[in-house]
């Protein structure tokens, strides 16, 4: 396990990148470049000058508006930032510098890119979720799991399984229960975790939406409808799997054979 000190590196840095990924939130679904024009207020245009774009710090610092016309700005920001971070950190403690730790680092990128447009936008662009596959097929070579047989299954596998889910929801009730996108980003989780993490994904991601609808429909009474998007959970599965999925799963086959 690294030290206290030599984890401020990697957090920096996943702080850096956090404040590059709010970029690719913000202009992505509006088809705007991120790379240029720099980055700016989206109220007043004013460019936003290098001090005051220091990660998390100046988002305090200025009390969360913009230096210039005041307009107040989303938490958002140092909360990607300060999540990027931590998913440098916890990931650097497991693997060191390794060829996984830039695979999943990214991997871990994209779905933080993913789950945010997500909630805001309710669309999973496919500039991310698609390209990810093939990158995650490629990684398959290099690292000692999921393999290139488990990635390339993944990807079929997390492909299929949403759609086929999602082509008998809508011939069952006329309406659509899962995008494309939604399928894509599976196809991409199974790309990087290989099948096992499909199977386990899907599993977790079903619970942990069921959990959260349910408690909206509790707060705010079950006669609303509220459209809740499902990549978000799909992409909270995918962390559990990276990070505990092979623990669950153990632990879960000795209980099943305890109790055979």
């Amino acid at each position: 396990m690294a030290d206290t000190t030599t984890l401020i590196v990697p957090f920096l840095f996943g702080a850096v990148v956090g404040s590059f990924l709010n970029v690719c939130i913000y202009r992505i679904p509006q088809g705007i470049s991120i790379v240029s024009p720099p980055s700016r207020c989206p109220v007043c245009k004013r460019r936003i000058p290098f001090y005051f774009n220091v990660p998390i710090i100046s988002y305090f610092l200025l009390r969360g508006r913009c230096a210039y016309c005041k307009t107040p700005l989303s938490p958002q920001y140092p909360l990607v930032e300060a999540l990027t971070g931590a998913f440098a950190v916890i990931l650097f403690a497991r693997f060191g510098v390794t060829p996984e730790l830039f695979v999943y680092f990214v991997f871990a990128a994209a779905l933080i890119v993913i789950t945010f447009i997500d909630l805001r936008h309710r669309i999973i662009p496919d500039v991310i979720s698609l390209p990810g596959i093939p990158i995650g097929f490629a990684a398959s070579f290099f690292l000692t799991t999921p393999g290139v047989v488990n990635s390339a299954i993944g990807v079929v596998v997390g492909g299929a399984v949403l759609l086929v889910v999602a082509t008998v929801y809508q011939l069952l009730t006329g309406t659509e229960g899962m995008g494309g996108g939604d399928v894509k980003l599976l196809a991409m989780i199974g790309a990087f975790e290989g099948w096992k993490g499909v199977l386990f994904t899907l599993l977790a991601s079903s619970f942990t939406g069921a959990f959260v609808g349910l408690a909206i429909m509790l707060l705010l009474g079950k006669s609303t409808k509220y459209a809740i998007p499902f990549g978000p959970f799909l992409a909270i599965g995918a962390v559990a799997y990276l990070f505990y999925g092979d623990a669950i799963i153990s632990w879960y086959l000795m209980r099943f054979y305890a109790g055979v």
